[in-house]
């Protein structure tokens, strides 16, 4: 993991900690680089305190791994392109270059930096211009010609050198711009794969000309460049517009290993008709060459279908386990009575909801009549057209049916064979009085399951309370 964070007028409070919790939640280990110090997964690495970051550590034989720290690599760098005639300096100030794009404009130009520094700043005006501290930044020398390579994704690609900019290496501040950063940084950690998102196809022959520059023509990396995430607009999905915070995600409950099958099924095909897969799987059969090169449009839908896919394999105790936290911030959990919290109660109920889940965030939502008393009007109690009679009627047969099994015997299975047989031809003239009276509600699971998770007594008692606002 390299945190790349020199643009320090997008630095949020709080977002490093965030990417790598948001890492190590979804199961993305990382041999190297910035580790929270309280959490790091493996106390006995050497570890480097960051500079910048107070609680963040370092592991790893290439640190370091956040860019705000290898500042003056980065001018090391520069400089010696400066010297070798691959960069110049530049002493531009805003106005200048503001009113240079403005005419570009204009004149239906491409917006390019016009040399103006590589042929007017004389040595001597270099100089005297870096002696009084002038701001300046640094500029790569585009050379002539062309630059070709191959993406693993979009194949042979040749772009004329004349088309590009001479692109600013250092800022003004200081700090480097992201081309001139990650060619450094993957020069010396030995990047063998540079994976970023299609935005960046038009930046690869810049940085192949920086390698070059810089001696390092025989170690470029391979590039991969993936197709971006699509809104509904058909547009890359925004931070500012878009929910796209795996945080967001994580807390709204859907399981990690859905949320990174639908990623990967956004832009990568994997040539058979399987959907869901485990992060093994993912692992076993990722192909670079199975990608896609247009977007995939984000689908909340398509993400719910594949997330309920995660949760309808899990067993009950994992379900619990993994869920449990999101049932503890429910307000109907937290005043449910003792025996309604216990974990052989709430295993059931995720027995009966399992089917019905997309998130773990869904859990008692539906049916939060398993966590207290009801309350509710007695019309619910009639199927169709049924008087008070013959609803009282069929509400003391299911008395009597729940009431004569024992308490060992109180399985689904059983309750189901029993009600169904006593209802025969007319189900709802038995059994929708029966839901009503376990639930109160119109919709529901079955009377069968709801009357095995509330329990014998519970179950009777609320028999008794139906048959008295009768």
């Amino acid at each position: 993991m390299r945190l790349e964070d020199t643009d320090q007028k997008r630095y949020v409070e709080g977002a490093v900690e965030g990417m790598i919790n948001a890492l190590e939640w979804a199961g993305m280990d990382y041999n190297e680089g910035p580790y929270i110090k309280s959490e790091i997964r493996n106390p006995k690495s050497e570890t480097i305190e960051s500079k910048n970051y107070p609680g963040i550590v370092e592991v790893g034989e290439y640190g370091p791994y956040i860019q705000s720290e290898r500042l003056e690599l980065y001018k090391k760098y520069a400089k010696q392109l400066v010297k070798d005639g691959q960069a110049y300096y530049c002493f531009c100030e805003p106005p200048r270059l503001e009113k240079l794009r403005k005419d570009q404009s204009e004149n239906k130009q491409a917006p390019m930096y016009d040399r103006y520094c590589l042929r007017n700043a004389t040595p001597e005006v270099i100089n005297k211009n870096l002696k009084n501290n002038c701001p300046y930044t640094i500029r790569l020398k585009i050379p002539e010609g062309k630059t070709k390579f191959t993406d693993l994704v979009y194949g042979k690609i040749e772009v004329d050198n004349s088309t590009l900019d001479d692109q600013v290496l250092i800022k003004s501040d200081g700090f480097p711009t992201y081309h001139l950063a990650v060619v450094v940084d993957d020069h010396l950690m030995k990047i063998s794969h540079v994976i970023r998102g299609a935005e960046w196809l038009p930046s690869t022959p810049k940085h192949i000309i920086l390698h070059q520059a810089l001696g390092w023509e025989k170690e470029i990396p391979e590039f991969v460049h993936m197709p971006n995430m699509l809104n509904k607009d058909r547009k890359k999905l925004s931070k500012r517009k878009d929910s796209v915070s795996v945080e967001e995600f994580r807390q709204l409950g859907y399981p990690k290993e859905a949320i990174l099958n639908y990623i990967l099924l956004l832009g990568w095909n994997p040539k058979t008709e399987q959907e869901i897969f485990t992060l093994d799987e993912m692992v076993e059969q990722f192909d670079v060459a199975k990608m896609n090169r247009a977007g995939g449009v984000f689908d909340i839908e398509r993400l719910n279908w594949i997330s309920a896919q995660h949760i309808k394999k899990m067993s009950v105790d994992e379900l619990y386990q993994r869920s449990l936290e999101f049932l503890e911030q429910k307000e109907f959990f937290q005043n449910a009575p003792a025996e309604m919290k216990s974990e052989d109660y709430v295993k059931k109920i995720l027995v009966v909801e399992q089917d019905r889940l997309s998130k773990f965030t869904e859990i008692g939502e539906s049916n939060q009549f398993f966590f207290s008393d009801i309350n509710y009007d007695k019309e619910i109690l009639r199927w169709k057209n049924s008087d008070d009679a013959a609803t009282e009627e069929n509400l003391k047969k299911s008395q009597n049916i729940l009431n004569n099994i024992a308490e060992e015997d109180w399985t689904r299975e059983n309750l189901e064979k029993l009600l169904l047989k006593a209802a025969g031809d007319k189900k709802g003239d038995l059994l929708w009085p029966l839901r009503a009276a376990l639930t109160g509600e119109k919709k529901s699971p079955s009377p069968f399951e709801c009357a095995w998770v509330l329990g014998k007594k519970e179950s009777s008692k609320r028999l008794v309370n139906a048959l008295e606002k009768l």
